[in-house]
Formats: C-alpha cells, sequence, structure tokens
C-alpha cells in the first residue's frame, strides 16, 4: 500500500457537485486514490507509518488540469518565420513540408518537451492528436514518451488521406491509405489502450479533419470507434476557411456535416468549433457532444472568439486545449484558462466568466469531455489522486484577496504535481524527465531541420 498525505492545505478548491472550497485540511492519497479530506489525517488518524507527508501549508490544491487538444509534434516548429502572420490553411501549407522530415525520434523528443511544459502548468492529463507518420514515425513514439513523464495520457491516432491533387490541403507525400489507416488505427487500439479505472493510456480515432479526408473515412473511423469502444475526435468549424470549404464541397454547415457521418454523441470531441452557429451549438448539447476550446491558438492564427458562453449555457460539455505548440506558440495550461476568462468577456463583459469557471472548465471540464468524469477532474474521495500544488505565497499572488481566483492573480507554474499519487513535479521541478538534457536534444533536432 502506497500512502501520500497532503497536510495543512491553506486552500483547496474541489470541483465536486456542491463545488465546495475547503481551508487548513489534509487530503490523503492511498494507491492512486483520494482515500480522504478533512482535518488531522496524519499518523493514527489516517495515514499509516511510512506514509509519505507533503506540506501544502500556505498553497492552493486544485485538481489537475486537464489538456483535451494537443499537437506534441509541433514542439519542434514553434515561431516558423514562414507561418507567424499566416491564417489557418496557409500556416498549414508552410509547416506541412517540415513536418515530413520528421521521424521517430523528432516525435519522441517533441512528445517529451510538449508533455513537460504541459506537467509544469499544473496539467495531470493530456490528449494528443497526431495526424502524420512520416518516415516510420508511429503513435507508439508519444506513448512512450508519456509513460517516462507521467502524465495520464489520451493519445489519438489520427491521418489524413486526401492529397493536394485530390482537392485535399496536405501534399500527397503526407496522406495514407485509408485500408492502412483503419488497420493501424486497431493495432495501436488493441496494443495500448487500457478501459481499466484509473487507466494511463486510452487511444483514440481521430481523422485530421473534414478538409484532410474523405467522407468515407470519416463513417468507417466513427463504425471503428463504436465497435472498439474509443473516442473519436477532429478539428471542426475553426476558422471561417473551414466553413467555406465545407459549403463548398460538401454543401453543408460542418455541424450537419458531422451530424450525418456519425461524428456527434458523449463518445466525440471537436476541436475549436469557434464558428459553430446557434443550430449547431443546440446539436452538440442534444448529443452531448464535447469542445475543446483552444483560445490562444485561436487568437495566434486569427480564427476568432469561440462562443463559449452561449455553449456552456446550453449545456454543451466544453474543455481546454492548448493546442500544436506551433499555433500557439506555448503550452500553458494554467494560462489557457486565463486567455479563455479573458476572451469571454472580451465578448460578453465583464461578468461572461469568472475565475473559478475558467478553472472548472480546465479540470472538471476536461475531465468530462475526455470521458473520464467519474474519476478525474476532482478533489473528491474515490477519485484519482490527480491534483496540482500551487505556492500562492509569491509575487504572482502577491496582495491577492483571493487565493483561489488563481487565474486572476497567482502563478502558471506548478509548486508539486501528482497523477495517480505519484509525483511528476517536486518543488518546481520535473522528477521524471532530466530536462535539461531534453531541451538540448530538442535545440538539437530543430537545427536539424531549419538546415534541410
Amino acid at each position: 500500500m502506497t500512502e501520500i498525505l497532503i497536510k495543512d492545505a491553506a486552500h483547496v478548491v474541489t470541483m465536486d457537485d456542491a463545488r465546495r472550497e475547503l481551508h487548513e485540511v489534509d487530503i490523503l492519497l492511498r494507491d492512486g486514490v483520494i482515500a480522504r479530506i478533512g482535518h488531522g489525517l496524519g499518523t493514527g488518524h489516517g495515514l499509516s507509518a511510512g506514509g509519505q507527508v507533503i506540506s501544502a501549508r500556505g498553497a492552493l490544491v486544485t485538481p489537475g488540469l486537464v489538456n483535451t487538444h494537443h499537437h506534441l509534434y509541433q514542439t519542434l516548429t514553434r515561431a516558423v518565420p514562414g507561418g507567424q502572420d499566416a491564417l489557418l490553411f496557409g500556416w498549414l501549407k508552410t509547416l506541412y513540408p517540415i513536418g515530413a522530415r520528421f521521424g521517430p525520434e523528432e516525435m519522441r523528443t517533441s512528445a517529451l518537451i510538449g508533455l513537460a511544459e504541459l506537467a509544469l502548468s499544473g496539467c495531470t492529463m493530456s490528449s494528443d492528436h497526431l495526424y502524420l507518420f512520416p518516415n516510420g514515425a508511429r503513435l507508439d513514439d508519444t506513448i512512450e514518451a508519456a509513460a517516462q513523464i507521467g502524465l495520464r495520457f489520451h493519445p489519438t491516432r489520427g491521418a489524413m488521406s486526401i492529397g493536394a491533387s485530390a482537392g485535399g490541403l496536405p501534399p500527397d507525400t503526407l496522406v495514407e491509405r485509408e485500408a492502412a489507416i483503419l488497420d493501424d488505427c486497431i493495432r495501436v487500439i488493441d496494443r495500448h489502450h487500457d478501459a481499466a479505472p484509473g487507466a494511463m493510456c486510452r487511444v483514440g480515432v481521430a481523422p485530421c479533419s473534414p478538409f484532410s479526408v474523405s467522407r468515407e473515412l470519416m463513417r468507417d473511423a466513427a463504425l471503428l470507434a463504436r465497435d472498439k469502444g474509443v473516442m473519436l475526435h477532429t478539428h471542426l468549424a475553426e476558422n471561417d476557411e473551414d466553413i467555406a470549404y465545407s459549403l463548398e464541397k460538401f454543401g453543408c454547415r460542418p455541424g450537419q456535416y458531422a451530424e450525418d457521418l456519425g461524428w456527434t454523441g458523449v463518445d466525440v470531441w471537436h476541436a475549436h468549433c469557434v464558428k459553430l452557429d446557434r443550430a449547431e451549438v443546440d446539436l452538440f448539447a442534444r448529443t452531448r457532444t464535447g469542445v475543446a476550446h483552444c483560445p490562444c491558438s485561436n487568437c495566434r492564427l486569427g480564427s476568432g472568439i469561440a462562443p463559449v458562453r452561449a455553449m456552456r449555457d446550453a449545456g454543451v460539455r466544453v474543455g481546454l486545449g492548448v493546442d500544436g505548440s506551433a499555433s500557439n506558440d506555448a503550452g500553458n495550461l494554467a494560462a489557457e484558462a486565463r486567455q479563455a476568462m479573458l476572451l469571454q468577456r472580451v465578448v460578453r463583459g465583464a461578468d461572461a466568466m469568472s475565475a473559478r469557471e475558467a478553472l472548472e472548465i480546465a479540470t472538471r471540464g476536461g475531465a468530462e469531455v475526455l470521458g473520464r468524469g467519474a474519476e478525474c477532474g476532482r478533489l473528491q474521495e474515490g477519485y484519482r489522486a490527480d491534483l496540482a500544488i500551487w505556492d500562492v505565497s509569491g509575487i504572482a499572488a502577491a496582495g491577492s484577496w483571493d487565493r483561489i481566483a488563481l487565474l486572476l492573480a497567482g502563478p502558471t507554474q506548478v509548486r508539486d504535481l501528482l497523477v495517480e499519487g505519484r509525483q511528476v513535479v517536486r518543488d518546481g521541478q520535473l522528477v521524471t524527465l532530466d530536462l535539461p538534457r531534453a531541451v538540448e536534444a530538442q535545440n538539437r533536432l530543430a537545427a536539424k531541420l531549419m538546415k534541410a
């Protein structure tokens, strides 16, 4: 039996159904699960002799943040000059040729860096959408990286099957045969997907976008995923170009296209959804389809501001995503949550979204979108021991009257991070990776890509 006591937490945000906020309490973790939350849980009162104690005196404890959309491989293509000021389609065309030069080492190293960055920002669970597999690269490369870092991981097997010669956006060199795509989806699900409670890896199926795969692949992917009992993910309604493409090629808006092909439901989540109209918002609410809101990327690419307030008011499940580090160009999930809050205020007024609601979207909301709402995203007895400890005694929160309003005045890097009751960050330092060495490897690979 493994036990850890988080002792004397000054402030605890539970995100339970009552949205309780507790003060000066202990949290007992046992075998990867939250066993008790209360006062005086030391040795003889809950903690067994020999259990580890982590002091949270003066600190804020929250559920771990959840990232619902990423392209980890893009940490190797941050701030590419040709894409810095481009809209979505032009940005993609700039990056495709660079991605074509990747291989297994690039995929694994970029994933290590991206996941490390997320962990330091309080993230305990992340999805990833990998949709190109050049030069022997496989989804397995990123899964291995996540296991090393220690984050709960939801990798999705993406794909592109329609190249430029057939009217798609990607170059023909990066597309795959649809039969091969489906075969590899089956392979990675059978090898890596874990449906058990507390699973550290769950695989999803994720054709890249309506403008890079066929209607048939979208439909077949949905059938395969449901046969295997895994979730579905893709990009949808990201910007005006996306809407125009859908109207021209399919004769309907993206929401209708998704519904027609079986891409709505509790087992589906779509990235961006910046341009959903009222009918599409209602469709997603009615079908319990999830949305990964990526505010920084949407700003960076000039895509617009997603109607998150309208979505949540309608009952749509919404989580946050940092998106690819080539379109952000960062992977700080705490900063992403703050940006989400601020953008809704720009559109709807200062009372459109509170700091507490934005934190809820970043924790409980993301867990629900990824199908883990019954065991992650809350600090509650019986839930997985995924939590972030924030030092709110420093300069970022100095003078704050409300230490729980982390996204208004507080740090964007954690002091400590635990996933499944195992420490990933301690005293602000990643303990599962030699970070300086990984950064050196990343920069070496980036320099190699620049010269090619």
